[in-house]
């Protein structure tokens, strides 16, 4: 089986043209809703050269490190007197398109609306500056009608979007077991029924669908109403890892506030460092911020196997990236694209020296 997860970057059509991008990262809540309240700046706190930065996230557990660095105060804490202004998005299109119309500055995304947004800009509105988490996807199903992976065929299975990264993820899958799939109707050897992530569990429910290929909590909440993991994303990769979740800023606010945006990944390395040593009580605040987003805590039984699977890392794993875009392009859902110049880790290599950590690479995705 390969080793490689496809992203997604839809392949400009004329039935698409009038629709919104079909790319989201998997998030829960609304677009653009302010973000929980900042930590409080002390008063003799240095401002760097911006005295606000703009950042956005989504009320999911796989961007825990925004969620617990504004919470606890860590991402505040590194900018001193330059305030944090966050956001919530639940859609990675919305947030590319705040990204470029200058509402936010730096962005927690998923890795299709960032090659989305990249190629479509011709390589001129963002730059991939860091990796924050790996992870969070599994495969989980009705036991009484799928009990192995060769059971698939003939099933309804739901990914949350027609081009998402699971969407595609499970595209190729399908095709690696030698099964065909018409990837845009999603009618083949296996029905694939794209359903928005809120929705998903209640059409586990009804019977409509006989499992999903889903990220975290979406497929713990289906685990909680009687579904099997069958398999969990992670295994399928080299050393079980690859991106879910990294870190995106607008080109011009890189160039005109390098200080800013280094002190923003400086908070998001302490965050995740923090996150991996304290993982109970960093879970703790991850779920507090979400219950203040939307209003609901997870339970524990969605909330700590939701967790477990989800890997929290600074290195962007740029080679799974590219590998993902590749197979996006093998499934016929995205033009092969120039990603060169995609990556500059060269703030984040800054930081991680500085903590005596050793540099990570772009895969040779790097600025020309």
């Amino acid at each position: 089986m390969s080793a490689a997860r496809p992203l997604t970057v839809l392949r400009t059509v004329a039935a698409l043209a009038a629709l919104p991008l079909l790319l989201t990262a998997c998030g829960y809540g609304s677009d653009a809703e302010d973000g929980p309240t900042p930590a409080e700046v002390a008063a003799d706190a240095k401002t760097l050269s911006a005295s606000e930065v703009k950042i956005g996230y989504f009320p999911n557990l796989t961007h825990a490190t925004a969620l617990v660095g504004v919470q606890e105060g860590l991402l505040q804490k590194e900018l001193g007197g330059t305030t944090i202004k966050a956001s919530t998005f639940n859609a990675g299109p919305s947030e590319i398109e705040a990204l470029n119309a200058g509402s936010i500055d730096i962005g927690w995304i998923g890795p299709s609306p960032s090659v989305n947004g990249y190629t479509k800009s011709a390589g001129k509105n963002l730059r991939i500056i860091s990796g924050s988490a790996s992870g969070g996807v599994k495969l989980v199903v009705n036991p009484a009608t799928v009990k192995t992976l060769d059971d698939l065929k003939g099933k309804k299975i739901a990914t949350p979007q027609l081009g998402n990264t699971q969407d595609v993820a499970l595209l190729h899958w399908i095709a690696e077991q030698g099964w065909r799939v018409d990837a845009q109707s999603g009618k083949g050897d296996v029905s694939v029924v794209r359903t928005e992530n809120k929705i998903t569990p209640d059409a586990y429910r009804s019977g409509s669908v006989d499992g999903a290929w889903v990220p975290e909590p979406t497929a713990s909440k289906l685990v909680a109403d009687g579904a099997k993991v069958l398999l969990d994303e992670s295994e399928i990769w080299p050393d079980k890892k690859f991106v879910i979740t990294n870190i995106i800023v607008s080109q011009t606010f890189l160039k005109e506030h390098p200080d800013v945006v280094e002190a923003v990944l400086r908070g998001s390395v302490k965050t995740n460092a923090w996150i991996n040593a304290n993982p109970d009580e960093a879970k703790a605040s991850a779920n507090k911020a979400l219950e203040k987003l939307s209003g609901k805590a997870l339970p524990d039984e969605v909330l700590d196997p939701a967790w477990e699977s989800i890997t929290f890392l600074d290195d962007p794993l740029a080679s799974t990236l590219d590998a993902q875009a590749a197979h996006a392009v093998s499934a016929g859902l995205l033009e092969k694209p120039d990603l060169k110049g995609i990556y500059d880790l060269e703030p984040l290599n800054k930081v991680l020296e500085a903590e005596g950590r050793p540099a990570v690479d772009d895969a040779g995705l790097g600025v020309r």
